[in-house]
């Protein structure tokens, strides 16, 4: 199956892990983003704290190939985190973790309403009913382009999120019935 390579952690866990403010705020966006620990919200954290530092190193001019390295950051940013083509580096310094939470596929689904609550987007992302660009996604964290959003769709045929009422059922026969007597 081949070597996996140096497996290492992906992400950075607080400082201080007892921390009663910082318990709270997690608390508030796993709920608020549908996460399922805070390992996810760590992950997300050390990414964007991974995107931030290359920006401040950017504006000290460390480092070589300072044009490159600016393109390639903003490329990423502009795709991914800022919806805005005339972006700065200073304008990457600005982003938050709500910000990159956003942008993830289970808060995209959730907000397109192809699912009632964040637990629910996250289950049918999971159980392989989503797909971007055609292709099934099984990872709710799979974090989402710009030109990728209006792409998110089933996977398959489309899951009826709740069982029809008695209502809709005899409204739905009474329509079928005239065009069978017509016929």
């Amino acid at each position: 199956m081949g070597d996996p390579g140096r497996l290492r952690k992906r992400f950075e866990g607080p400082k201080r892990l007892w921390d009663k403010k910082r318990i709270e705020d997690e608390k508030a966006l796993k709920e608020e983003f549908g996460l399922k620990n805070a390992r996810e919200l760590w992950r997300m954290q050390t990414s964007l704290r991974r995107i931030r530092r290359e920006a401040r190193r950017l504006l000290s001019s460390k480092g070589k190939d300072l044009e490159r390295r600016t393109e390639q950051l903003l490329g990423r940013a502009k795709k991914f985190l800022i919806h805005n083509p005339d972006a700065k580096v200073d304008d990457v310094l600005l982003l938050t973790t709500k910000d990159i939470l956003g942008r993830r596929l289970q808060t995209i689904v959730a907000k397109k309403h192809l699912s009632k609550t964040m637990k629910g987007a996250r289950q049918l992302i999971t159980h392989g009913h989503i797909a971007v660009n055609g292709n099934k996604v099984s990872s709710p964290s799979y974090l989402v382009s710009f030109a990728e959003e209006d792409h998110i769709t089933w996977y398959r045929k489309p899951i009826q999120l709740a069982a029809p009422t008695e209502a809709q059922a005899k409204a739905e026969k009474t329509e079928a019935a005239p065009a069978t007597e017509a016929a």
